[in-house]
């Protein structure tokens, strides 16, 4: 049985552009995002992360509260497009 490719909306697309651009604005790398995660209690690769934020994995909820909580923003500004993103990142949110 073949697979389908994973089809990502436009609300995964921009989670996948604002935890890039929170964790770049953060100046932390995949793998120190990644092992925040793993010591949140959410084990995460810096491939499975690298996937998320290319768009080639979705981010389940679980993935979207613990890539959040470990780049110090809240889970909505993870889900806004990437220019609310950017001010809630400015405001510390």
């Amino acid at each position: 049985m073949a697979s389908r490719p994973v089809e990502i909306g436009p609300a995964g697309l921009h989670t996948a552009r604002a935890i890039e651009y929170i964790r770049f604005a953060r100046g932390l790398t995949q793998h120190q995002l990644a092992a925040r995660c793993t010591a949140l209690g959410r084990p995460m690769t810096n491939t499975a992360l690298s996937r998320t934020e290319r768009s080639h994995r979705r981010c389940d909820i679980d993935d979207v509260v613990t890539i959040a909580t470990a780049l110090g923003v809240s889970p909505t500004s993870l889900l806004l497009p990437l220019t609310l993103a950017t001010d809630a990142v400015r405001r510390g949110c």
